[in-house]
């Protein structure tokens, strides 16, 4: 039987000029800067950029929610579609180098945590056949509503003017958290924002102290006897200094500076100590995981846990893991749902999650154990109040 006989196009999808996904810029020059200005929207993106580049453990728990979000089938009622749509989808190309539909979940996620949005395209040609998948540029990309806030409106930069796409339905648009009557979501970076500039103050003064203090700068004072004149004192001090300077300067080696008269040299800020920053580098830090949700030993922090709490850590962000699927289960089930009207198939495709990690299955394996028993006692009882 041949599957793909009757190939249907989904609904409202008109013919694309090209292959070219509708939501990359588009631009005559590379310095389209210049023709005009564009005001800023608070979206904060940009802030978002260097607060992930600034702050290692940001940058590494978004890493890390992304790596353990993944891992899902497709089911279909059909065997044979099953096979045939998670070959497909496992294959997909991405972007420019990239291939399959998990590595477009995952670059979706990660822009959906840092921004709070998260925008993609279904890409077809001309024949309005599948052939790939794009992450878009927030940057590029403008979302709003006109009177009818249920209806998303989507357009694109092209230079100096932002035109409305043809295809909106070709579009995978996720909010997270949105506020009422907002179109853009809230990333999970906000209110880090405070917390990073006094984290990163700290860092940057224990820079600049050990500048200091790691290459250690000399006062070298030279104090003359009342019976020698000024002059003499003067040519004194100028050989002392291109003394000094000389065997400053000649690392490979170790050189003696003698000097005659009164010398003293010391080591510039010996005196002063440096503030201890473990505390306060260790509150912010706290702040930072509780705003994350990432128990701190996934992250290296060896924070003193006990077991239980390092278990109750684990289901909390098995809880946040399973909020982060539900936002992501629509866009797959839409992108997947697509391909097969469009290879004329009338089967539904769904998701299905594999389970976080081992220790769950153990866990579910333990509940559905205790349920069994508690099931199997209560009918006992029932048995003997009835005898």
């Amino acid at each position: 039987m041949n599957l793909f006989k009757n190939r249907k196009s989904i609904d409202n999808v008109k013919t694309i000029n090209n292959v070219i996904p509708q939501i990359s810029r588009k631009n005559k020059h590379p310095f389209y800067q210049i023709n005009s200005y564009i005001p800023l929207k608070n979206k904060e993106f940009e802030l978002y950029k260097a607060i992930k580049e600034a702050i290692p453990l940001i940058d590494g728990a978004i890493d890390k929610i992304v790596r353990l979000i993944d891992g899902f089938q497709i089911r279909c009622t059909n065997s044979v579609t099953e096979l045939k749509i998670n070959h497909f989808m496992k294959n997909v190309p991405v972007n420019t180098c990239g291939y399959g539909l998990p590595f477009f979940i995952s670059q979706y996620f990660e822009q959906l945590l840092t921004f709070g949005t998260a925008v993609g395209e279904i890409v077809l040609n001309n024949d309005n056949e599948f052939v790939g998948l794009y992450n878009g540029n927030l940057d590029n990309i403008n979302l709003y509503y006109d009177s009818n806030p249920m209806k998303l409106k989507i357009s694109v930069r092209n230079n100096d003017t932002y035109k409305e796409i043809n295809n909106p339905n070709l579009i995978c648009v996720t909010a997270l958290n949105p506020e009422p009557d907002k179109v853009y979501g809230n990333s999970i970076l906000k209110g880090l924002p405070f917390v990073s500039n006094i984290l990163l103050t700290i860092f940057n003064t224990i820079q600049t102290n050990w500048d200091r203090v790691g290459n250690v700068r000399f006062a070298v004072t030279y104090k003359p006897n009342d019976n020698v004149n000024n002059n003499i004192s003067k040519e004194y001090a100028i050989h002392i200094a291109n003394e000094w300077s000389k065997a400053m300067k000649d690392s490979n080696q170790i050189r003696d500076f003698v000097a005659v008269g009164d010398v003293g040299i010391k080591v510039i800020g010996a005196d002063n100590q440096v503030l201890n920053s473990e505390i306060p580098v260790r509150q912010l830090m706290e702040q930072i995981v509780a705003k994350l949700a990432i128990p701190p030993f996934l992250l290296g922090l060896n924070w003193s846990s006990t077991e239980r709490m390092s278990s109750q850590q684990a289901d909390i962000l098995t809880s946040e893991l399973e909020y982060y699927r539900r936002l992501l289960t629509p866009i797959i089930e839409k992108i997947c749902n697509t391909w097969l009207r469009l290879e004329g198939l009338d089967d539904i495709a769904t998701v299905e999650w594999d389970n976080i990690n081992l220790q769950d299955e153990v866990e579910l394996a333990e509940a559905r154990l205790k349920n069994a028993q508690a099931l199997k006692i209560e009918l006992e009882n029932n048995l003997n109040e009835k005898d």
